[in-house]
């Protein structure tokens, strides 16, 4: 008998700066595509506590990347990546029990897992395509690292190849890693272990250790990295910013970085808009002071929604890419029914959420 056909999930990416939102947007956006229904999954990094609750993730269940359903939300899963048991997960897939062994314990390997944002956003793209290619879903949404406002994500299975294969690492390692780890336990690793004893460390003989295990891992990275990469190319990308120069100017810079990143973004979202009928609002016209007052904040915030609104629209022009905007609100949204009813009343979305079935 030959093997079951998996069927492609739908893969939705919500990317930008830190800060913007995208991770409201992308819990947002899975509640409304559940309720099509669809087998959703919202996979996100480091979630507000406030919107944890609301997509019910148990911080004891993210350790194991383990994806648990998100109540009274329809076939809605949700999961909050953890970057250290992803890596862990990683070469325990590409290398040897006894090198996996050695990688997940030596300190220099855990300190890239942890603290490095390429092999963190590396790590969330391989967990991205486990759950793609589970076929336990059919849609894929999907809150990226801010890393770079969310370019080092795309960025990192190209960065991530080039690491562990590249020029340095074969220079230090050997092209033949077998015939190199001969070599380095027979003559490098007994002057190692002298310099070390003169240090007062085992600095010199780790590192070394450190730097042939991961040359070790790079077929196995090397194809999952390409791998990614195609899976990224066929996927929505939703850029998400705000009104905010800083914001607007991160979202730019992300458009600007697109011949690297070899990928077309499918709208430009501007979260936290203004009403675009506060612009002709002029307030009461009595001549109290409480009224005049209110004249004056309200005309205020009329030229703010009127060079919010002139900047959004210069912004998606300049880039020349569809725009959606998502309204604020009051009050953040604290539970399944208010994230799904932030995204019916955006505007411009509906195109791309419907496509996703």
């Amino acid at each position: 008998m030959g093997q079951r056909s998996v069927k492609r999930p739908e893969i939705i990416i919500v990317t930008g700066a830190g800060g913007v939102g995208k991770t409201t947007l992308s819990a947002g956006i899975a509640a409304v595509v559940a309720q099509r229904p669809a087998r959703t999954l919202v996979i996100t990094v480091d979630p507000a506590r406030r919107l944890a609750d609301a997509l019910g993730i148990a911080m004891r269940d993210s350790t194991t990347n383990r994806p648990t359903p998100v109540p009274n939300a329809g076939p809605l899963d949700a999961v909050m990546l953890d970057v250290t048991a992803s890596w862990e997960a990683i070469t325990r897939r590409h290398a040897t029990p006894e090198v996996a062994d050695r990688l997940t314990d030596n300190q220099y390997f855990r300190a890239v897992a942890d603290r490095f944002p390429a092999a963190q956003s590396y790590a969330a793209g391989e967990q991205v395509a486990e759950f793609a290619q589970s076929g336990n879903w059919d849609v894929l949404v999907v809150d990226t690292p801010p890393a770079e406002g969310g370019i080092e994500f795309f960025m990192a299975p190209r960065r991530m190849r080039e690491l562990v294969g590249g020029r340095l690492l074969r220079w230090l390692t050997g092209a033949r890693i077998p015939g190199r780890r001969m070599f380095y336990r027979t003559a490098a690793r007994p002057m190692l272990r002298l310099a070390d004893s003169l240090l007062g460390s085992a600095l010199l003989e780790e590192i070394a250790d450190f730097l042939l295990d991961l040359r070790t891992l790079y077929d196995g990275l090397a194809a999952r990295a390409a791998a990614i990469d195609r899976l990224f190319g066929q996927a929505k990308v939703l850029v998400a910013t705000t009104d905010s120069p800083g914001a607007m100017r991160e979202a730019g810079r992300f458009f600007s970085s697109l011949p690297e990143i070899n990928t077309a973004p499918d709208a430009l979202i501007f979260n936290r808009t203004l009403p675009d009928r506060w612009i002709t609002a002029r307030g009461p016209k009595g001549t109290e002071a409480e009224d005049i007052a209110l004249r004056e904040n309200m005309a205020r915030w009329s030229i703010e929604a009127r060079r919010n609104r002139d900047a959004r629209q210069e912004v998606a022009a300049r880039l020349a890419v569809p725009m959606a905007t998502v309204p604020w609100l009051r009050q953040p949204p604290t539970d399944i029914s208010s994230l799904a009813d932030l995204i019916t009343r955006a505007s411009g979305l509906d195109t791309i959420l419907e496509s996703a079935e």
